[in-house]
């Protein structure tokens, strides 16, 4: 069986890989490392929305789902939707984080008010007539032998539109079986006839499969470099572009020089995403001349591997992205989650994550007024805990994982 499965039915392993998000970069390495045991490689098929090479940045030659629905959709395949946030991530969203930034800030001003042509727009870009397109639905592979969706994340579902609800809806009902990161997003789903099963984000994975890759990534990557700059340790520090108005960063200065004045920690600033609606750099070289201490940095390298090698040995990470926080975890690091300001009152998938998975005393998601305070909180954290922690959703993930295989007659 298994080697007629290796043999006959190609396995598209779906996700975000066509844009520079480190996190979604990872699935398709997690994935690949999970399903080696079965001799698959060589028949995983990368898919994303768009054609891309990512390799440059260490993730993977992509194929666009659509041409791969033209070409593969009358044989038998199986579908592994990989993960992420792509219960909400809509025809627009989608469309528009696949392009180049001057060309996004150009698109968003000319369409964004214009939700007829922008929908429009945004099909053409993917090829795809679906208002989720990070969601494969059963007409696209009508012979699939089966569709999976591992640790999907969904935390704003019950705000979408009529319209997106029930296209998510039929699809999830098509599936052959869903698990998803977070509690909230299973509790919405569950009110809305969808049985979901709870497993952490595959990202918890990484220092299991990949640590030792990862840390031997210092001298090359320049980590090496910031670890003697900084001797004391540093905090690895993101936030995306929203949080970069004047006030704000502001803001975010004065805790930070807290942090590092009262820790003796230098502040190291990264980018976890360069796609649009991630992180911009500007934003670092702003708040790093509006911060009193000189015990800062900024990290250039958006390579996925040098990105996790400098969460892995920093000191603690303190940002807005929730794959940040969950690579510190796998490590058994001290994290801190930031929430903006006008999310402040709202479930995100951030919180979710860290309500669902977090042990007590942990900093979950904190305003920007009260981020010094929760790192030195999440400093103090007991490091046996963490570490347990790490293990136990590594542990969990593994289950889930084994659980597909099983829906594609792999077990």
């Amino acid at each position: 069986m298994r080697q007629q499965l290796a043999k006959h039915d190609p396995v598209v392993i779906f996700g975000a890989f066509d844009r520079h998000n480190f996190g979604d970069l990872l699935f398709a390495h997690i994935a690949a490392e999970l399903f080696e045991r079965d001799d698959l490689r060589d028949d995983l098929i990368f898919a994303g929305l768009a054609r891309r090479d990512m390799r440059a940045y260490g993730g993977h030659a992509v194929e666009s789902l659509a041409q791969l629905a033209a070409r593969l959709g009358h044989q038998r395949v199986h579908v592994v939707h990989a993960g992420g946030e792509i219960l909400t991530c809509s025809d627009w969203e989608a469309a528009v984080m696949l392009l180049a930034g001057d060309e996004a800030r150009q698109v968003i001003a000319r369409l964004d008010r214009h939700s007829d042509e922008r929908r429009a727009w945004a099909h053409a870009q993917t090829g795809l007539d679906a208002l989720l397109p990070y969601m494969a639905s059963r007409a696209m592979f009508p012979r699939a032998a089966s569709i999976t969706y591992l640790a999907a994340g969904g935390v704003d579902f019950d705000r979408l539109d009529a319209g997106m609800r029930a296209e998510a809806l039929a699809k999830l009902k098509q599936a052959d079986a869903v698990s998803v990161r977070d509690v909230h997003t299973r509790n919405v789903l569950a009110a809305a006839g969808v049985t979901a099963r709870l497993v952490p984000d595959p990202a918890v994975m990484v220092a299991e499969l990949f640590g030792s890759r990862i840390r031997a990534r210092s001298e090359q990557s320049g980590v090496a470099r910031l670890r003697r700059a900084f001797p004391n340790g540093y905090i690895a520090v993101q936030f995306s572009a929203d949080f970069g108005d004047d006030r704000t960063l502001g803001m975010l200065a004065r805790e930070l020089d807290r942090v590092s004045q009262e820790s003796g920690l230098g502040i190291v600033f990264f980018q976890a995403g360069a796609a649009p609606w991630h992180d911009d750099p500007a934003c670092y070289e702003r708040i790093a001349a509006k911060m009193k201490t000189s015990d800062t940095a900024i990290f250039r390298s958006l390579d996925l591997w040098d990105i996790c090698a400098l969460i892995a040995h920093a000191s603690a990470y303190a940002g807005s992205s929730l794959h940040g926080r969950i690579v510190a975890m796998a490590f058994g690091l001290p994290r801190v989650n930031l929430v903006h300001p006008a999310r402040a009152h709202d479930t995100t998938k951030q919180s979710a994550f860290a309500e669902t998975w977090e042990p007590a005393g942990v900093p979950g998601s904190v305003g920007i007024d009260a981020l010094a305070e929760a790192v030195f909180t999440a400093l103090t954290s007991d490091r046996e805990l963490l570490a347990r922690t790490a293990s136990r959703l590594a542990a969990l993930y593994r289950e889930e994982f084994a659980r597909t295989r099983e829906v594609m007659g792999l077990a």
